[in-house]
């Protein structure tokens, strides 16, 4: 905060920098041996995820990639397409 006490905005790079952060921190503590829960019935034990691994991991990939476009210099890109007819 600063001295009015107001805080300050962040912009969707920093957002998505930040967000990015929080995604490796999860995906750090899920793979560390308090990431996973067992469970135990009789002699049957079974050992899972808190939350889907690879669903962590292609949000990962994503900001990666949005962020790369963002923070690559001049015009962002576009799509372009052809339509090809046979006349």
């Amino acid at each position: 905060m600063g001295k009015t006490g107001k805080k300050k905005e962040m912009t969707p790079l920093e957002r998505k920098k930040r967000r990015l952060g929080f995604y490796y921190a999860k995906e750090e503590q899920m793979l560390s041996p308090d990431g996973v829960q067992s469970y135990g019935i009789g002699t049957r034990n079974v050992e899972r995820y808190n939350t889907d691994l690879s669903k962590i991991q292609s949000q990962i990939k994503a900001l990666e990639t949005e962020i790369a476009e963002m923070e690559r210099p001049g015009k962002p890109r576009k799509a372009v397409a052809a339509v090809l007819r046979d006349w």
